[in-house]
């Protein structure tokens, strides 16, 4: 309990090449009684993965899509309804976010109280569109043009080398310099304005106003669909931060770039000041180890959800796309468009 509150953190689940960052920096935050990872996928190695952490930390407690079923986003908003105790703060973590401010749950958890006036409360987030539009406006960062405050922005959300320059920028004169305060922003309310959920919190109390039903598409009903029916405005806490590492459309040019094993290397070095964090993280490797070990056994195993059946046409559609749009990252990246000038 913290301040009269239970603290709960929550992941739609995932995919463990994410989470080994993830983990570590959950499990050790004191003020967090539990971390409740929605299995939300059927690859039965990071399945395997989350039920061997959970063998191990009692803090984390695994739960099931409650119709047996996965497709991807599409499948994520039964979960909610296991949110909605009283007298609980909810924390929402995409499972690629790969980097927090040492001290974030507890700062968000203070923000969170101190503005019960909101549905929401986001921190602010390095390669979310709109948190990357408040950057610009206060002049933190300095991009290529003005680009407007739109969630899904043909640049700030589309372009994965938008997104490595973003990263690029954030790490090398941000995070590995220590100077990542220089960044904030202050307290910014958002209204009737849809935003990236990578990071939100909630009363419990409030979902259970509505017995949890979420529609459609979770991002949507959060940042402007509920809002707006409640009479109320969300929040974003510009003096904490955190990294989102890719949309869809962005990864495969985050991956060329390398970006996820700079992270990567500057958490293992920052953890060995933190040795709470240092031993999670020595389990969480080790963990990936044994799962590398027995991959082909676990890939051989049934699944342990339904999947949408496709037919033959549509999966030649979805290769078709996924084909296409790998040209146009490369493209994009090609170019060499300079979008971040400092």
């Amino acid at each position: 309990m913290y301040r009269g509150y239970k603290i709960v953190c929550n992941t739609a689940a995932g995919r463990r090449r994410y989470m080994q960052y993830l983990f570590p920096q959950v499990l050790a935050a004191d003020i967090l009684d539990r971390y409740d990872v929605w299995v939300n996928t059927v690859d039965n190695c990071d399945i395997e993965f989350f039920k061997l952490l959970a063998a191990k930390y009692p803090k984390i407690n695994l739960i099931w899509q409650p119709d047996k079923r996965v497709d991807g986003i599409a499948t994520i908003n039964a979960f909610y309804k296991f949110c909605m105790e009283e007298d609980t703060i909810y924390i929402k973590m995409d499972d690629d976010v790969v980097w927090l401010e040492p001290d974030y749950f507890k700062k968000m958890v203070d923000f969170r109280i101190d503005h019960p006036e909101c549905f929401i409360v986001s921190p602010l987030v390095i390669n979310n569109a709109v948190s990357t539009y408040l950057l610009q406006v206060q002049g933190k960062v300095k991009l290529c043009k003005y680009m407007n405050a739109q969630c899904n922005h043909r640049i700030m959300w589309k372009r994965g080398s938008f997104a490595a320059q973003l990263h690029q920028w954030f790490i090398d004169n941000y995070l590995t310099t220590g100077k990542y305060q220089e960044l904030y922003c202050g307290a910014t309310p958002w209204a009737m304005n849809r935003f990236s959920i990578n990071s939100i919190l909630w009363f419990g109390k409030d979902l259970k106003q509505f017995d949890g039903i979420v529609q459609g598409d979770d991002e949507e009903f959060f940042s402007c669909l509920k809002p707006t029916q409640l009479g109320k405005m969300n929040m974003v806490n510009g003096d904490c931060l955190i990294a989102h590492f890719a949309f869809a459309q962005q990864r495969w040019m985050l991956d060329r770039c390398g970006i996820l094993g700079q992270y990567g290397k500057y958490l293992f070095e920052e953890w060995k000041t933190r040795p709470e964090v240092q031993r999670i993280s020595d389990d969480v490797q080790a963990v990936l180890t044994a799962i590398a070990q027995r991959e082909a056994e676990l890939q051989a195993l049934p699944p342990i959800y339904e999947t949408r059946k496709l037919s033959a046409g549509k999966k030649l559609k979805r290769r078709w796309k996924a084909w296409m749009k790998q040209l146009r990252c490369q493209w994009d990246g090609y170019k060499g468009t300079k979008y971040v000038m400092g």
